[in-house]
């Protein structure tokens, strides 16, 4: 993976780059907000794990696509 501008070294991803990469089977989208936030409205086929119970699901996260990570 090539380095990042973002001081936490994560790489950002657009929104046309994430609907090919889910389209392509390549990656899953992790809604880390509250059950309110994500009742209020989400992204289509999003998983919620909210980011403090996110070490619980671990063993359910894919290790062979990429993740992507939503909050707002």
């Amino acid at each position: 993976a090539a380095a990042t501008p973002y001081s936490d070294g994560a790489r950002r991803v657009t929104i046309d780059e994430m609907e090919s990469l889910v389209k392509e089977g390549k990656s899953v989208v992790i809604d880390v907000r509250t059950q309110d936030s994500y009742d209020a409205g989400h992204i289509p086929g999003a998983k919620l794990i909210p980011s403090a119970d996110i070490v619980n699901h671990i063993n359910e996260l894919p290790k062979d696509k990429l993740i992507i990570t939503y909050c707002s």
